[in-house]
């Protein structure tokens, strides 16, 4: 049989009460974690720099080969504050036709080939306006995390109702001299209808884009989409009516590609 004599006893005791000690000495004064580092605790996305000298160019136009259609009279007689406002009436143009054979109001965006790029929201806000019983602009822009503030210039109560699938839905009605508000889209969503509950004449178009290349083409039908990285790009463009078109293109560095959209109506 081992006998234990009192050296090796002696020995044996620290390294039994040696793991009692530590638990005692965390319960009592407690172990304390290293700190995360506040780089950790709060990551920021890795913004893309665009490198200025081998940026370009997307520009275009957008045409109508079909005959002008006629624009739609707006009854307004159900709010007479309205119908006040436009004594020579209001017409609706869905399709709205150029001088020039272009179209108006067409939303352009780049589509697909950024998908690995995070771009920083823009400070500036983007304003959808209640002016005359309209939403101006009827067609508009936002990039992803950027401020959408919402005014009311009429002395009339309306009522701004994005009909959102990805984003959140939101229903807010702002009556006259009311402070102006502001909402932000989280995901891109191309395109979010938006109404008056109150005036169902009233509505508007929101394209939210996870990047800053989109535009809405004026009484030229023309579009830019500057300061691009040099890639190869799906660009998309959207008409209210007349649904989406694409086409394909590589930009070359300092490069500028010009296209060329032919929408026909029926």
């Amino acid at each position: 049989m081992m006998r234990v004599t009192q050296t090796n006893q002696k020995r044996a005791l620290p390294f039994i009460f040696l793991p009692l000690g530590l638990l005692l000495c965390c319960q009592f004064v407690g172990c304390t974690k290293s700190p995360t580092p506040a780089n950790q605790a709060e990551t920021k996305p890795a913004w893309f720099k665009v490198d200025t000298k081998t940026a370009g160019e997307i520009s275009g136009k957008i045409l109508f080969s079909s005959k002008k259609p006629a624009s739609k009279k707006v009854d307004m007689e159900s709010d007479p504050q309205c119908a006040k406002l436009h004594p020579n009436g209001q017409t609706d143009e869905v399709i709205a036709v150029n001088n020039n054979g272009t179209l108006a109001n067409v939303f352009v965006y780049i589509k697909k080939g950024l998908e690995d790029k995070q771009f920083e929201p823009p400070t500036d806000s983007v304003v959808i306006d209640q002016k005359g019983c309209w939403f101006g602009p009827r067609v508009l822009g936002v990039q992803v995390g950027q401020t959408l503030k919402v005014t009311n210039s009429d002395p009339v109560t309306h009522n701004i109702h994005p009909l959102a699938q990805v984003n959140r839905e939101w229903n807010q009605s702002q009556s006259p001299g009311a402070e102006a508000f502001t909402r932000k889209f989280t995901q891109p969503e191309v395109m979010i209808r938006v109404k008056c509950n109150i005036h169902g004449w009233m509505h508007a178009w929101i394209g939210a884009v996870a990047h800053p290349y989109f535009a809405v083409t004026g009484n030229d039908g023309s579009f830019q989409l500057r300061n691009v990285p040099p890639g190869t790009y799906t660009i998309e463009v959207w008409q209210e009516e007349l649904g989406k078109m694409e086409q394909q293109v590589t930009l070359a560095p300092s490069g500028k590609n010009d296209l060329v959209f032919n929408f026909k109506g029926e």
